[in-house]
């Protein structure tokens, strides 16, 4: 186990890893030296894009306790360029990360969603008092 997270250390073989090495292809649109972006290839909006930092963090909490300053700006300036670029801005977008089993994330590797190009619905349900 991470010790800053409670998730499995970091797994070299994951698909954003692989996606990073250039061993398997991506629609990049954005890349720089602290983060990458492409298209998802199972998208869930008319726009979905995913940002991954370059480095190898697992979580939110991973990256936020192990990166160093100018990677944790480098890769949220990127998320905001992407979206920027992406003309999301005016209309408006969502950001999302999952993180760990209950949270839905899927691949280990610390990643945003950037989902625009209609209205979103409610993230979560409203509850009932």
């Amino acid at each position: 186990m991470s010790a800053t997270t409670g998730l499995p250390p970091y797994d070299d073989s994951n698909i954003f890893a692989k996606i990073l090495r250039g061993e398997i292809p991506s629609r990049r649109i954005h890349e720089d030296d602290h983060a990458v972006a492409f298209h998802d290839i199972n998208p869930q909006a008319p726009v979905h894009v995913l940002v991954i930092p370059r480095g190898r963090y697992v979580s939110l909490a991973d990256f936020s306790a192990q990166a160093s300053d100018a990677e944790i700006a480098g890769f949220w300036r990127a998320v905001g360029r992407v979206a920027r670029e992406l003309g999301l801005e005016g209309s408006g977008y969502r950001v999302l990360s999952n993180m760990g089993p209950e949270g839905g994330q899927e691949v280990p590797h610390f990643h945003v969603h950037i989902f625009g190009g209609k209205r979103l619905g409610r993230m979560v349900p409203a509850t009932e008092r």
